[in-house]
Protein backbone atom coordinates (compact mmCIF):
# COMPACT_ATOMS: atom_id res chain seq x y z
CA UNK A 1 0.00 0.00 0.00
CA UNK A 2 1.14 3.43 -0.82
CA UNK A 3 2.37 5.43 1.98
CA UNK A 4 0.20 8.27 1.53
CA UNK A 5 -3.19 5.80 1.42
CA UNK A 6 -5.71 6.10 4.80
CA UNK A 7 -4.73 2.81 5.59
CA UNK A 8 -0.91 3.36 6.21
CA UNK A 9 -0.01 3.16 10.07
CA UNK A 10 1.29 5.91 11.58
CA UNK A 11 2.54 4.76 15.15
CA UNK A 12 3.09 8.24 16.42
CA UNK A 13 -0.58 9.27 15.17
CA UNK A 14 -3.23 10.58 17.51
CA UNK A 15 -4.58 7.08 18.25
CA UNK A 16 -1.14 5.74 18.69
CA UNK A 17 -1.11 3.24 21.97
CA UNK A 18 -5.04 2.83 21.47
CA UNK A 19 -6.85 -0.44 20.92
CA UNK A 20 -10.50 -0.10 19.02
CA UNK A 21 -13.23 -2.17 18.02
CA UNK A 22 -15.69 -1.46 14.47
CA UNK A 23 -18.32 -3.28 14.04
CA UNK A 24 -19.97 -3.86 10.87
CA UNK A 25 -16.39 -2.74 9.32
CA UNK A 26 -16.30 -5.24 6.64
CA UNK A 27 -17.74 -2.09 3.97
CA UNK A 28 -18.54 0.99 3.86
CA UNK A 29 -18.73 3.67 7.19
CA UNK A 30 -17.14 0.47 9.04
CA UNK A 31 -14.20 -0.01 7.00
CA UNK A 32 -13.46 3.77 6.54
CA UNK A 33 -13.34 4.00 10.29
CA UNK A 34 -10.92 0.84 10.34
CA UNK A 35 -8.58 2.65 8.08
CA UNK A 36 -8.53 6.12 9.77
CA UNK A 37 -7.88 4.51 13.25
CA UNK A 38 -4.94 2.38 11.82
CA UNK A 39 -3.16 5.52 9.59
CA UNK A 40 -3.73 7.41 13.36
CA UNK A 41 -1.82 4.54 14.64
CA UNK A 42 -4.85 2.27 16.72
CA UNK A 43 -4.85 -1.12 17.05
CA UNK A 44 -8.12 -2.64 15.89
CA UNK A 45 -10.44 -5.45 16.19
CA UNK A 46 -12.12 -5.81 13.13
CA UNK A 47 -15.77 -7.15 13.09
CA UNK A 48 -18.13 -7.97 10.27
CA UNK A 49 -20.43 -10.54 9.21
CA UNK A 50 -18.93 -11.44 6.27
CA UNK A 51 -15.37 -12.96 7.52
CA UNK A 52 -13.90 -12.31 3.78
CA UNK A 53 -14.21 -8.87 3.81
CA UNK A 54 -12.91 -8.84 7.70
CA UNK A 55 -10.10 -10.87 7.31
CA UNK A 56 -9.18 -8.94 3.50
CA UNK A 57 -9.31 -5.43 5.69
CA UNK A 58 -7.28 -6.72 8.55
CA UNK A 59 -4.95 -8.17 5.70
CA UNK A 60 -4.37 -4.60 4.13
CA UNK A 61 -4.02 -2.86 7.53
CA UNK A 62 -1.29 -5.25 8.48
CA UNK A 63 0.47 -5.02 4.91
CA UNK A 64 0.68 -1.69 5.84
CA UNK A 65 2.70 -1.61 9.02
CA UNK A 66 -0.59 -1.20 11.47
CA UNK A 67 -2.10 -3.63 13.54
CA UNK A 68 -5.55 -5.31 13.37
CA UNK A 69 -7.16 -8.76 13.78
CA UNK A 70 -10.69 -10.44 12.46
CA UNK A 71 -13.52 -11.27 15.08
CA UNK A 72 -16.09 -11.84 12.93
CA UNK A 73 -19.74 -12.90 13.19
CA UNK A 74 -23.02 -11.87 13.84
CA UNK A 75 -23.20 -8.99 16.85
CA UNK A 76 -26.48 -9.93 17.55
CA UNK A 77 -25.32 -13.83 18.64
CA UNK A 78 -25.09 -14.74 21.57
CA UNK A 79 -21.62 -15.11 23.32
CA UNK A 80 -20.51 -12.79 20.46
CA UNK A 81 -19.92 -9.28 22.93
CA UNK A 82 -17.68 -11.22 25.16
CA UNK A 83 -15.71 -12.93 22.45
CA UNK A 84 -15.05 -9.57 20.66
CA UNK A 85 -13.63 -7.49 23.82
CA UNK A 86 -11.65 -10.61 24.93
CA UNK A 87 -10.40 -10.23 21.66
CA UNK A 88 -9.21 -6.83 21.67
CA UNK A 89 -7.84 -7.34 25.67
CA UNK A 90 -6.09 -10.88 24.91
CA UNK A 91 -4.87 -10.04 21.63
CA UNK A 92 -3.38 -5.94 21.87
CA UNK A 93 -3.71 -6.11 25.44
CA UNK A 94 -6.29 -3.29 26.75
CA UNK A 95 -9.51 -1.81 24.78
CA UNK A 96 -9.82 2.20 24.24
CA UNK A 97 -12.44 2.86 22.09
CA UNK A 98 -15.41 0.91 21.02
CA UNK A 99 -18.05 1.60 17.71
CA UNK A 100 -20.57 0.51 17.28
CA UNK A 101 -21.51 0.97 13.78
CA UNK A 102 -22.83 -2.48 12.83
CA UNK A 103 -26.74 -2.48 11.06
CA UNK A 104 -28.78 -2.36 8.22
CA UNK A 105 -31.84 -1.55 7.10
CA UNK A 106 -35.23 -3.73 6.83
CA UNK A 107 -38.13 -1.46 5.66
CA UNK A 108 -41.98 -1.75 5.59
CA UNK A 109 -45.21 0.82 6.22
CA UNK A 110 -46.22 -0.13 10.36
CA UNK A 111 -48.84 -1.96 8.81
CA UNK A 112 -46.36 -4.38 7.27
CA UNK A 113 -44.01 -4.31 9.58
CA UNK A 114 -43.48 -7.68 11.15
CA UNK A 115 -42.44 -8.99 14.44
CA UNK A 116 -39.50 -10.46 12.59
CA UNK A 117 -38.69 -7.70 11.19
CA UNK A 118 -39.22 -5.39 14.15
CA UNK A 119 -37.24 -7.72 16.37
CA UNK A 120 -34.34 -7.88 13.89
CA UNK A 121 -33.88 -3.83 13.28
CA UNK A 122 -33.80 -3.69 17.38
CA UNK A 123 -31.37 -6.75 17.85
CA UNK A 124 -28.85 -5.37 15.96
CA UNK A 125 -29.42 -1.48 15.97
CA UNK A 126 -30.20 -1.71 20.32
CA UNK A 127 -29.71 -4.90 21.77
CA UNK A 128 -26.41 -5.43 19.91
CA UNK A 129 -24.63 -2.32 21.20
CA UNK A 130 -25.74 -2.39 24.65
CA UNK A 131 -24.13 -6.06 24.96
CA UNK A 132 -21.24 -4.90 23.60
CA UNK A 133 -20.98 -1.71 26.09
CA UNK A 134 -22.13 -4.25 28.69
CA UNK A 135 -19.00 -7.03 28.23
CA UNK A 136 -16.72 -4.21 28.38
CA UNK A 137 -17.56 -2.29 31.15
CA UNK A 138 -15.85 -4.07 33.95
CA UNK A 139 -12.54 -4.08 32.31
CA UNK A 140 -13.04 -0.10 31.39
CA UNK A 141 -13.87 0.05 35.10
CA UNK A 142 -11.70 -1.51 36.87
CA UNK A 143 -8.83 0.18 33.77
CA UNK A 144 -9.69 3.70 35.26
CA UNK A 145 -9.32 2.30 38.99
CA UNK A 146 -5.74 0.99 38.32
CA UNK A 147 -5.00 3.92 36.33
CA UNK A 148 -6.28 6.12 39.16
CA UNK A 149 -4.06 4.82 41.91
CA UNK A 150 -1.17 5.35 39.30
CA UNK A 151 -2.09 8.83 38.75
CA UNK A 152 -1.92 7.71 34.63
CA UNK A 153 -5.44 7.90 34.18
CA UNK A 154 -6.47 7.92 30.07
CA UNK A 155 -9.96 8.67 28.74
CA UNK A 156 -11.54 5.60 26.75
CA UNK A 157 -14.10 6.72 23.80
CA UNK A 158 -17.70 5.13 22.90
CA UNK A 159 -19.28 5.99 19.55
CA UNK A 160 -22.84 4.89 18.79
CA UNK A 161 -23.65 5.33 15.38
CA UNK A 162 -27.39 6.33 14.98
CA UNK A 163 -29.30 7.91 12.00
CA UNK A 164 -30.89 10.93 10.93
CA UNK A 165 -34.27 8.62 10.43
CA UNK A 166 -34.95 9.12 14.28
CA UNK A 167 -36.69 12.41 13.07
CA UNK A 168 -39.26 10.22 10.95
CA UNK A 169 -38.78 8.24 7.54
CA UNK A 170 -41.24 6.82 6.12
CA UNK A 171 -41.18 3.29 5.89
CA UNK A 172 -38.31 2.63 9.11
CA UNK A 173 -40.43 1.91 11.81
CA UNK A 174 -38.43 -0.49 13.34
CA UNK A 175 -34.56 0.68 12.13
CA UNK A 176 -35.96 4.35 13.42
CA UNK A 177 -37.03 2.91 16.56
CA UNK A 178 -33.47 1.16 17.05
CA UNK A 179 -31.56 4.10 16.22
CA UNK A 180 -33.64 6.31 18.60
CA UNK A 181 -33.01 3.94 21.58
CA UNK A 182 -29.94 4.15 20.73
CA UNK A 183 -29.68 7.57 22.02
CA UNK A 184 -31.12 7.05 25.16
CA UNK A 185 -28.65 4.36 25.65
CA UNK A 186 -26.06 6.85 24.81
CA UNK A 187 -26.90 9.02 27.37
CA UNK A 188 -27.56 6.66 30.30
CA UNK A 189 -24.42 4.86 29.72
CA UNK A 190 -22.46 8.51 29.98
CA UNK A 191 -24.05 9.12 32.72
CA UNK A 192 -22.83 5.73 34.25
CA UNK A 193 -18.93 5.19 32.46
CA UNK A 194 -18.60 9.14 32.98
CA UNK A 195 -16.74 8.74 36.54
CA UNK A 196 -14.59 6.42 34.97
CA UNK A 197 -13.22 8.26 32.36
CA UNK A 198 -15.22 7.31 29.90
CA UNK A 199 -17.30 9.32 26.98
CA UNK A 200 -19.92 7.99 25.32
CA UNK A 201 -21.32 9.69 22.33
CA UNK A 202 -23.61 9.12 19.27
CA UNK A 203 -23.65 10.16 15.32
CA UNK A 204 -26.57 10.60 13.83
CA UNK A 205 -25.51 9.73 9.20
CA UNK A 206 -27.67 11.28 7.04
CA UNK A 207 -27.20 10.15 3.31
CA UNK A 208 -23.47 8.65 2.97
CA UNK A 209 -22.92 6.92 -0.03
CA UNK A 210 -22.40 3.19 0.64
CA UNK A 211 -23.50 -0.16 -0.60
CA UNK A 212 -26.98 0.48 1.32
CA UNK A 213 -28.26 3.23 -0.52
CA UNK A 214 -26.00 3.78 -3.37
CA UNK A 215 -27.28 4.93 -6.65
CA UNK A 216 -28.40 1.82 -8.67
CA UNK A 217 -27.21 0.87 -12.17
CA UNK A 218 -29.99 0.29 -14.98
CA UNK A 219 -31.39 -2.55 -14.61
CA UNK A 220 -29.29 -3.28 -11.52
CA UNK A 221 -30.76 -5.44 -8.42
CA UNK A 222 -28.53 -5.19 -5.05
CA UNK A 223 -29.06 -7.71 -2.40
CA UNK A 224 -27.56 -9.42 0.43
CA UNK A 225 -28.83 -11.79 3.23
CA UNK A 226 -28.40 -11.23 6.79
CA UNK A 227 -30.45 -13.86 8.96
CA UNK A 228 -31.96 -15.81 6.51
CA UNK A 229 -33.59 -12.65 5.03
CA UNK A 230 -33.32 -10.96 1.46
CA UNK A 231 -32.01 -7.59 2.39
CA UNK A 232 -32.53 -4.98 -0.77
CA UNK A 233 -29.95 -2.14 -1.12
CA UNK A 234 -29.41 0.50 -3.62
CA UNK A 235 -31.63 3.22 -4.46
CA UNK A 236 -32.81 4.36 -7.99
CA UNK A 237 -30.43 7.34 -9.88
CA UNK A 238 -33.44 9.44 -9.39
CA UNK A 239 -34.27 8.88 -5.65
CA UNK A 240 -30.89 8.74 -4.54
CA UNK A 241 -29.89 12.18 -6.20
CA UNK A 242 -33.80 13.83 -4.63
CA UNK A 243 -32.36 12.47 -1.06
CA UNK A 244 -28.82 13.65 -1.43
CA UNK A 245 -29.67 16.77 -2.62
CA UNK A 246 -31.94 17.82 0.18
CA UNK A 247 -29.24 19.25 2.34
CA UNK A 248 -27.21 22.25 2.88
CA UNK A 249 -24.51 20.50 0.80
CA UNK A 250 -26.59 19.46 -1.45
CA UNK A 251 -24.84 15.78 -1.95
CA UNK A 252 -24.44 13.13 -0.22
CA UNK A 253 -21.66 12.30 2.21
CA UNK A 254 -18.57 9.94 1.48
CA UNK A 255 -17.47 6.97 3.84
CA UNK A 256 -14.77 8.57 4.61
CA UNK A 257 -16.28 11.95 6.09
CA UNK A 258 -18.77 9.59 8.12
CA UNK A 259 -15.57 7.86 9.43
CA UNK A 260 -13.63 11.52 10.39
CA UNK A 261 -16.52 12.27 12.38
CA UNK A 262 -16.58 9.20 14.70
CA UNK A 263 -12.60 9.72 14.86
CA UNK A 264 -13.55 13.28 15.90
CA UNK A 265 -15.24 11.67 18.97
CA UNK A 266 -12.29 9.68 19.60
CA UNK A 267 -9.58 12.74 19.84
CA UNK A 268 -8.40 13.87 23.48
CA UNK A 269 -9.78 17.27 21.86
CA UNK A 270 -13.54 15.77 22.85
CA UNK A 271 -12.82 14.39 26.57
CA UNK A 272 -14.99 17.02 27.96
CA UNK A 273 -17.70 16.34 24.92
CA UNK A 274 -20.23 13.41 26.45
CA UNK A 275 -23.75 12.07 26.54
CA UNK A 276 -24.25 14.31 23.10
CA UNK A 277 -25.43 12.79 19.68
CA UNK A 278 -23.63 14.83 16.50
CA UNK A 279 -25.83 15.12 13.52
CA UNK A 280 -23.76 14.62 10.18
CA UNK A 281 -25.89 15.44 7.33
CA UNK A 282 -24.92 17.79 5.26
CA UNK A 283 -26.91 20.65 6.91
Amino acid sequence: MAADLPGKSHPAGTLAGRTAIVTGAGNGIGAATVRRFAAEGAAIVVNDLDSLATERLVAEISGAGGRALACPGDVTAEGFAERCVAAAIEGFGGLDIIVNNAGYARHGMVQNTTDDIWDAMIAVHLTAPFRLIRAAAPFLRDAYRREAAAGTVRRRKIVNVSSGSINGVVGHAGYASGKAGLLGLTTTVASELGPFAVNVNAVAFGVIETRINAPLGAGEQRTTEIGGANIIMGMSPDRFAQVASSNMLQRAGTPEEAAGAIYLLCLPESDFITGQCLFVNGG
